[in-house]
């Protein structure tokens, strides 16, 4: 059966991944197995170099100096150690992604749309880890900077697995275990590996059946099949739309996260099913985990969280689905999306506060 090509994000990475990332990301398990083996004390050293010209093959020496001079501004703006500069420095990096005249100019270093998209994705991803870095820069005293080092945030930066697409790790548990040095046992790895091509192999089978028989983005994408449904048929579909989506991450964390356990890594865990998940709290806790602990560290808590007033909790909450939005790509469609998932947290929030006064707790 033909197969349905209205979702982007799932062509794009298929075709991507057949035609070079796979094989670079082969190339990088390679290299970290033969590092962890004969030389484990420059593991991050070897990986640090096998990113870069990874970065180089597959988007030119344009594309590997702009990633590079983020780093390197990042870096430098860092050393005055004050977080709000610091997020300055990020929201501004950003920004330049969005600037008409900068996106002509990137556009002209390559001679297809995909070889420039593939730049666009993989620079906003290095923004976080750029931001990430910075930000425990600014927070770690004076007798932890070698482990803040540039070539530390080049090692971080330049990891290939999470390199263009994620998932998103945060630079203190990076660094905390790629420092741990461990017995290295090939047969255990081995097993690991074999385990989890069959996963990954049995969620991408699930998801190519899902493309070739259930369609559900081509009926998105026309107005009239939706007009003519019933509201139980909406309602399928929408639930479709997040079990596929589920899936399409199963796969497309799925290749990341087998490589940093091969690489003695604890990735952060896989989307959890949105089937399981009955409230907003839980989709952002559970779905993307590594963003979700992004935020959580860098945004929430310094802005108060959960341990200030009433006030201090909406705004937190507000400027965390603020940046959410903005990050990825800003447009209106993406502040409603936000303010709506702000606004399911905050509801659901308040009606389990309610019910935890013990008046509420009797009458129940």
């Amino acid at each position: 059966l033909p197969q349905d090509p209205m979702d982007f994000e799932w062509s794009y990475w298929i075709e991507w991944g057949r035609e070079r990332i796979l094989w670079l990301l082969a190339g990088h398990l390679l290299v970290s197995q033969v590092s962890r083996l004969l030389v484990e004390k420059y593991k991050p050293w070897c990986l640090m170099v096998y990113g870069m010209a990874a970065c180089w093959l597959l988007l030119g020496i344009k594309g590997f100096a702009v990633i590079l001079l983020h780093a390197t501004i990042s870096f430098a703006v860092a050393q005055f150690q004050l977080s709000l500069l610091t997020w300055l420095c990020s929201l501004m990096l950003l920004s330049t992604l969005r600037i008409p005249a900068v996106e002509e100019t990137k556009r002209k270093w390559y001679d297809t749309e995909n070889e420039y998209y593939l730049l666009l994705f993989t620079v906003s991803v290095r923004c976080l880890f750029c931001t990430s870095f910075s930000l425990e820069y600014c927070w770690h005293g004076p007798a932890q900077k070698s482990s803040h080092s540039f070539l530390w945030m080049l090692a971080y930066v330049f990891y290939y697995p999470t390199f263009h697409n994620g998932p998103l790790m945060n630079f203190d548990e990076f660094s905390k275990q790629m420092r741990r040095q461990e017995a290295f046992n090939l047969k255990t790895n081995l097993g690991i590996l074999i385990v989890g091509i069959i996963r990954i192999f049995f969620w991408w089978c699930l998801a190519e059946l899902m493309i070739h028989l259930m369609y559900i983005h081509a009926l998105y994408s026309s107005a009239s099949p939706l007009e003519a449904a019933s509201y139980w048929a909406l309602g399928g579909l929408a639930l479709a739309q997040v079990l596929f989506f589920y899936v399409k991450y199963l796969v497309l964390y799925g290749v990341p996260a087998l490589l940093l356990q091969m690489d003695g890594l604890k990735p952060p865990a896989l989307p959890c099913c949105v089937s399981l998940m009955y409230g907003f709290t839980k989709m952002w806790r559970s779905f993307d985990v590594g963003l979700h602990r992004f935020l959580v560290r860098y945004i929430y808590v310094p802005m108060g969280g959960s341990q200030s007033s009433l006030l201090g909790t909406l705004f937190s909450t507000a400027l965390t689905f603020a940046f959410v939005s903005y990050w990825h790509g800003g447009q209106s469609y993406l502040w409603y999306w936000g303010a709506l998932n702000w606004l399911g947290v905050i509801v659901e929030n308040g009606v389990k506060r309610i019910l935890s006064i013990s008046l509420i707790q009797d009458l129940i």
